[in-house]
Formats: C-alpha cells, sequence, structure tokens
C-alpha cells in the first residue's frame, strides 16, 4: 500500500511565495565587530514550490527497468527509522521522513548552451536529497525517488551529516547554540529559545555552473561564521546532538567576523 507523502510535484493549491515556519518569535539583536554584505554572483534566489500531499506512484511489476531522463536521478529511499535511540517502537506518524538513500540509476545529462553536462552522480553513491524534493514511485516494491540532479544536496559515505560533501552551490553549516537565558538570567525553555540564524560554515560545494559550464567559486569558505536567512534550507542533527542545515550559497547573508 502506497503511503502519503509530501512531494513538489505540480499541486492545485498554489503555495508559491510562502515560506513554512513554526511560528513568529521576537528576534535578539546580533551583536558584531564588522559586517561584510555578499554579493549574489548572479546566483538564483531560492524558490519554494507549491506543496502537495499525494501518494506514492506504483510501478507495474511488468516494467522491469525505470530509466531517469534529462538530468534526473532514480534514488532507492533509505527506510525510516522504526525505534528511538532508546529502543522505542515509533508509530508511523511519528516516524522522520528520509532524506537520504542510494542512487540507482542517472539520466543522461543536460546541455547547457552548447555545452553536454553527464550528471556528476554514479549509481551507488549515498546521497542526502532536500525535505520535499521529488516524486516517489513505488518500483520493484522498494520506495525510490525520482529528482533533479539539483535536488541532491550532497552526498555523504557515513552515518553522520557532519562529513557531508555538498554539490554545486550547497554550504553546510553548523548552527550555533541558542542562548540558555534572558538577559534577566531566566532559562529558556526548548519552545522558547530563539532559533539561531548564525552558524559556522563546515563544507561547501564547488559552485554553481556558468553558461560555459564553467564553475563559479562560492563566496564563503570552511570556518566562516555567517548570517542566513531565518527558514532557509534543511535541518539535520548530527550524532553529537549539534544541530546542522545545508543551505544555498545564496540563502548566506553576510560573513561576520
Amino acid at each position: 500500500m502506497a503511503a502519503a507523502q509530501l512531494t513538489s510535484a505540480a499541486s492545485s493549491i498554489s503555495g508559491k511565495g510562502f515560506v513554512s515556519f513554526e511560528g513568529l518569535r521576537a528576534s535578539n539583536a546580533v551583536k558584531i565587530s564588522s559586517f561584510s554584505p555578499l554579493k549574489q554572483n548572479a546566483l538564483s534566489l531560492r524558490s519554494f514550490p507549491a506543496l502537495v500531499v499525494k501518494a506514492a506512484t506504483t510501478v507495474a511489476p511488468k516494467y522491469t527497468s525505470l530509466k531517469p531522463l534529462g538530468d534526473r536521478v532514480l534514488v532507492k529511499i533509505k527506510t525510516a527509522e522504526e525505534k528511538t535511540s532508546g529502543g522505542i517502537l515509533l508509530p508511523t506518524t511519528a516516524q522522520t521522513k528520509p532524506q537520504a538513500g542510494e542512487v540507482v540509476a542517472v539520466g543522461e545529462g543536460r546541455t547547457i548552451g552548447k555545452i553536454k553536462l553527464e550528471v556528476s552522480l554514479k549509481t551507488g553513491t549515498k546521497v542526502v536529497y532536500s525535505k520535499y524534493a521529488g516524486t516517489e514511485v513505488e518500483f520493484d516494491e522498494t520506495n525510490h525517488l525520482i529528482l533533479k540532479e539539483d535536488d541532491i544536496v550532497g552526498t555523504l559515505d557515513t552515518d553522520d551529516i557532519k562529513d557531508l560533501n555538498p554539490l554545486n552551490d550547497r554550504v553546510l553549516i553548523k548552527v550555533a547554540e541558542a542562548e540558555e537565558k534572558t538577559a534577566g538570567g531566566l532559562y529558556l525553555t526548548d519552545s522558547s529559545k530563539e532559533k539561531p540564524s548564525i552558524g559556522t560554515v563546515v563544507a561547501v560545494g564547488p559552485g554553481p555552473l556558468d553558461d560555459e559550464g564553467n564553475r563559479k567559486p562560492l563566496s564563503v569558505a570552511p570556518g566562516n561564521t555567517v548570517l542566513y536567512s531565518k527558514y532557509a534550507g534543511n535541518d539535520f542533527k548530527g550524532s553529537d546532538g549539534s544541530d546542522y542545515i545545508a543551505l544555498r550559497a545564496s540563502e548566506v547573508m553576510a560573513i561576520l567576523s
């Protein structure tokens, strides 16, 4: 039975221009000694596609192969965790939707101007992808995801997100810890802590491709402390409990020093 999934397929519900958020909270001022605005370097601003709850498409058993077209990639979805680290069974509604899987097929690539570019990912590569990207299909009795190469956040050879190798214009940031107390010394609950928009760059991608197929280097580098858009990117939890976020370089607003 196909499970209901949240995808970014074409939807009858208009969601353009809206960003999902948990709630509005008062923002504390950020004290910095210097502020360096970043240039966009012709990077396209992030778009937010419409979202729709949709069941996975089931491919009939008579079809024995599925070949992605263009710059699309077929990913076998990693099985969702059914237990907590303490061994407690999770109900289906509480299981975290996977954002990782293994590449099982790739398209022939895409054309930029007069240049033909092959998909850079190979079959067997472990990848992390954007949360609401692609179209889910049930093929060979296993859930897969068909998505564009640009929806792949990075490759990951381990189970720890800190080891992520970002692709293209993606940046991996370790999020700064939220303030535990108010200015008056009162302890804050987890729900009332201000979500940080500051962190340290851990890894960066090689940069986006221009019209001639050349990489454009990013304006940030590992070790930079940066200020980024509040509701941008994809959030992850590291094996040590630290929070990480993977986003596009265009969503980084400034370098702090």
